[in-house]
Parts: structure tokens; C-alpha cells; sequence
């Protein structure tokens, strides 16, 4: 006995297939759901993952910073430490040298040249005072040219001055201390010293 399907079978396999291609197209955006979820959550781990790494290295960074401040104010003690260390060296190898240059002054002072003052400036010497004549400036440069701790005497200046009713003559005058004993300080504050001495 034959059989004749008379339904209508060209629809049916249309509507399979639609329904097929559905079903895959719903199962092709799940997966690409999925796969775009999974990539962002990824990206997501790595971004934050960065973000710890750079908070890690700002932290680093600010207490390296803290480090080198501490360690400038160290250096800036240190200098400080050192130029006061030189200026005390200083005035312990110039004590004995202030102390030979007042010596030898009242050693080559002649009687009658009266000193008012005595400044220091590195090895030079600049004094100034009163002398009863010319005579006895010239002596008192005589005599510093002969020292072996004073040389190179030169005269500023020279004038008629009255002291106390008295005629005399007021002088200025410059020299050097010699190599050996010539301190190293900057300055000496001028001396005051009115007493004459004696060849």
C-alpha cells in the first residue's frame, strides 16, 4: 500500500531552520557575552593590579623623598659644623701669631711714637699714631724693615698735628707680615694702644 504525506513538509524544514538559526544566534550572543564579561574582568584585575603597584611605588617615592630632605639637612649641619671647626682652627694657628706681631711692636717702637691703632687685615698691618718728629716715623720703619716678622714698610701719610698743647706728628702707615708667621684669618679688629716703646 503506498503512502502519499500530504503535510506540508517544505515548511516544516523552514521553520526548523529558523528556529535552528535562532538558537544558534542566541547561543552566539551568550558566548560573545561571555567572552566580552570574561575580557573586562581581565582588564579589570590588570587595571587594579597596576593601580596597587602605583600606589606601592608613590608610597616608596614619598619616603625617599622624606629620606633626602633628612639627608640635605644633614649635609647643611655638617657644612655648618665645619666652617665653625676652620673658624676655630684658624684662631688657634693665628693666636700665637697676634700675640708675636704685639711683641715685636713693642720691641721696634721707638720712644716718642705713640700708636692709636693697629688693624689686621690677612698679613697686612696698618697702624696709625703720633711721633714726636719725623725722625722717629722714619726709625719705626727702619726698625720694621729690619725685623725678621715685619717687612715692607710703606708710608701713607704724614702731618703737623697738635695733642694736648703739644706739637707732633701724625702719621699712617702700612706693612707686612713675613711669610712664616703671616696669619690666616680675614681680620683683626683694630687695637687701641697709646704707650710708647723703646729700641
Amino acid at each position: 500500500m503506498i503512502r502519499i504525506n500530504l503535510l506540508p513538509h517544505r515548511a516544516e524544514k523552514r521553520r526548523a531552520l529558523r528556529i535552528q538559526f535562532f538558537v544558534f544566534c542566541g547561543i552566539s550572543v551568550v558566548l560573545g557575552a561571555l567572552i566580552v564579561g570574561l575580557v573586562h574582568v581581565a582588564f579589570a584585575a590588570k587595571i587594579e593590579n597596576q593601580k596597587s603597584r602605583n600606589k606601592f611605588l608613590d608610597d616608596q617615592i614619598g619616603q625617599l623623598d622624606t629620606q633626602i630632605k633628612e639627608i640635605q639637612s644633614l649635609k647643611e649641619q655638617i657644612a655648618t659644623l665645619v666652617k665653625r671647626k676652620n673658624v676655630v682652627e684658624d684662631l688657634q694657628s693665628t693666636r700665637s701669631s697676634v700675640v708675636q706681631l704685639l711683641d715685636q711692636m713693642l720691641r721696634i717702637l721707638p720712644e716718642g711714637v705713640y700708636l692709636k691703632s693697629l688693624k689686621q687685615t690677612g698679613s697686612k698691618i696698618s697702624v696709625e699714631g703720633y711721633a714726636q718728629s719725623n725722625a722717629r716715623v722714619s726709625t719705626l720703619m727702619r726698625s720694621i724693615k729690619d725685623s725678621s716678622v715685619l717687612n715692607a714698610p710703606q708710608l701713607v701719610e704724614i702731618h703737623a698735628s697738635n695733642s694736648a698743647g703739644a706739637r707732633l706728628s701724625e702719621f699712617s702707615l702700612r706693612f707686612n707680615l713675613s711669610a712664616q708667621s703671616a696669619p690666616v684669618v680675614p681680620a683683626l679688629p683694630a687695637v687701641a694702644a697709646s704707650q710708647g716703646g723703646t729700641q
